[in-house]
């Protein structure tokens, strides 16, 4: 049975038990003529070949509870490997004091457009600067190659209230905006009900 029809004037009624945010698109289109960020001596950036589906799912869940994140969480390990396995996609970690704080992800599979598909922090590494330093790195490493003539990500209302003003800020600028309705991930057992108490639990 299809849900109901959207309508893009008014309020249109979700059914209990999904999610709704409104998804915006940013993109860069040039290379920024000055680093994002200066280097630093307190974190390193670690090529993250091929995780494992347990390692990664626990660095998943760690930046992205409070926000939702749950798309990689649904695949089963095998899926889920494959997936961080091909070849046009690459993962980082940044590393700080031995431990991971946070993940990247670049999409290269249309090499003229790559795509920042995932990037976050541990709610530890928050603030000082990290995340604008990470975004650098994204940034370099996708303009470094000679055929990027975009780069782009998207974020959405589920996602932290500075997320948008802060790929602003490193030089995106929104250009589409789409709404996206999924099953709520707290429902299926993905997240406690007690995970982004800013999105309601309703159903």
């Amino acid at each position: 049975m299809s849900g109901p029809e959207l309508e893009l004037n008014g309020y249109t009624d979700i059914p209990d038990g999904k999610v709704a945010f409104v998804v915006t698109f940013l993109e860069m289109r040039e290379r920024p003529e000055q680093p994002l960020a200066p280097p630093r001596q307190d974190v390193r950036l670690e090529r993250w070949s091929e995780p494992k589906a347990e390692d990664y799912r626990k660095l998943f869940r760690e930046v992205g509870e409070d926000w939702l994140w749950f798309a990689r969480l649904a695949a089963s390990d095998r899926d889920l490997e494959a997936l961080l396995a091909e070849p046009t996609r690459e993962n980082y970690r940044p590393i700080r004091d031995g431990k991971p704080v946070g993940t990247l992800e670049l999409d290269f599979s249309n090499p003229a457009e790559p795509e920042v598909a995932y990037f976050g922090l541990t709610p530890d590494a928050i603030g000082g600067g990290m995340g604008r330093w990470l975004m650098g790195q994204a940034v370099e490493m996708a303009w470094a190659r000679p055929e990027t003539r975009r780069l782009w990500l998207h974020t959405c209302t589920g996602d932290s209230p500075q997320a948008i003003h802060f790929y602003q800020s490193c030089g995106f600028k929104a250009y589409k905006r789409s709404i996206e309705v999924s099953d709520d991930p707290r429902f299926s057992g993905l997240y406690p009900v007690d995970k982004a108490p800013h999105v309601p639990l309703i159903g």
